[in-house]
């Protein structure tokens, strides 16, 4: 009998996927099942972390809540995307990939039994992170359309209430590509005052957007900017995936606790990788860089879409994945993938787990295969399910 904190937190899948698709050892196996890429990081950092290796400061622990250049680079990003200023020494803290940044605010923010509201469907590692917190799930459901994924603002607010800590958002959104605007700040603006809750918002994707238009952080509405904490990445728009290295980024009293909580937990981020992500976001073509693997990965994207149109899917706003909903099929998701790796050498991820909704749709990654990989992918379908 697993401890309780463990008791209703299951697996993401995803591991359980790759392992069977590694064991097949077949180049021919379509990896669509786990958040990987194959397009390069930005070279400026390639370049800092090669000098890294040399340099003695790097193999160090300290110090613990980050260096001062990832610091300053990621309070400054954080800054130009919501419009605000951060004092990098009070108000950003490094972390050792997004997810551990996402665990450190959670345990600073929430109070076991109280509430966090979700969108549903989410990643199961936000909706798991959330439990092994304390923290109750409160996932206010998504609606797929023929355009994509859309949630209504006001009930996205009125599942704030008395008994909610914080509310976790992150746009595009994994895995359903869903994005929120102004309208869903403006909502939430007034409800998080009322009950005093946090808005969380996980900006590892939030300049992939297949629409063309700026990230809409939610600091930038004045009336709930005090509230906002910032989570971010270098794994997605820098394909920094296996540096690990993220930050938080906020008002100053709740980032002491979250980095009390650093100090404690994963005490700090890869020496090594620290400068190389500084470097990756200060770049002068940076937003360059982001916007031309945006564009690659909405190619992929529209190939999947083209390739599947005669099946139900629902198309991302951006991001890197989209659903399949194989309830439509007849099928459950974890039925679904069986066949899709057995009879059609795609891996691919069902959503149990990932929110109420998860039971009925698998999951595609778009991001680590080329369009030419992925032009065959209705004759895989065709295989699995007819």
């Amino acid at each position: 009998m697993p401890v309780s904190r463990l008791r209703d937190i299951p697996g993401i899948g995803v591991d359980v996927v790759g392992e069977a698709a590694d064991a097949l050892a077949d180049p021919d196996v379509l990896r669509l099942e786990n958040l990987d890429t194959d397009l390069s990081p930005p070279a400026v950092a390639l370049e800092a972390t090669r000098a890294a290796v040399g340099d003695d400061a790097a193999n160090s622990y300290l110090p613990f809540h980050g260096h001062r250049p990832l610091r300053e680079a990621a309070a400054e990003h954080v800054g130009r995307v919501a419009g605000r200023l951060y004092d990098p020494e009070t108000e950003c803290v490094g972390v050792a990939g997004g997810l551990n940044g996402v665990l450190n605010t959670l345990l600073a923010t929430v109070e076991p039994g109280q509430e966090v509201v979700l969108c549903d469907p989410v990643y199961a590692g936000l909706v798991n992170r959330v439990r092994l917190a304390g923290g109750v799930p409160r996932f206010v459901p998504a609606r797929p359309t023929a355009e994509g994924w859309t949630v209504d603002p006001e009930r996205l607010a009125a599942a704030v209430g008395p008994a909610t800590a914080a509310v976790l958002v992150m746009g595009p959104a994994m895995p359903t590509g869903l994005v929120l605007d102004d309208g869903h700040w403006a909502a939430l603006a007034e409800a998080c005052d009322r009950h005093d809750a946090w808005l969380i918002y996980d900006a590892a994707m939030e300049r992939l957007r297949f629409d063309g238009r700026s990230p809409a952080h939610p600091a930038r509405h004045d009336a709930l900017a005090g509230r906002v904490i910032t989570v971010g990445s270098a794994s997605k728009e820098l394909r920094m995936i296996g540096w690990r290295v993220g930050w938080v980024v906020g008002p100053a009293p709740i980032l002491a606790d979250v980095r009390l909580v650093g100090l404690t937990n994963v005490v700090c981020q890869v020496g090594l990788a620290q400068d190389a992500v500084a470097a990756a976001l200060r770049a002068p073509d940076a937003d360059r860089d982001v916007a031309t693997a945006t564009a690659e990965w909405q190619r992929r994207c529209e190939t999947v879409l083209r390739q599947l149109r005669d099946y139900p899917v629902v198309r991302p706003h951006g991001g890197w994945s989209l659903l399949v909903d194989a309830a439509a099929l007849g099928l459950t998701p974890a039925a679904l993938s069986e066949r899709l790796l057995r009879r059609g050498k795609v891996a691919a991820t069902p959503m149990d787990g990932w929110g109420p909704s998860g039971e009925r749709y698998l999951r595609l990654v778009f991001a680590n295969e080329g369009t030419d990989r992925l032009a065959d992918l209705a004759g895989r379908f065709r295989l699995a399910v007819g």
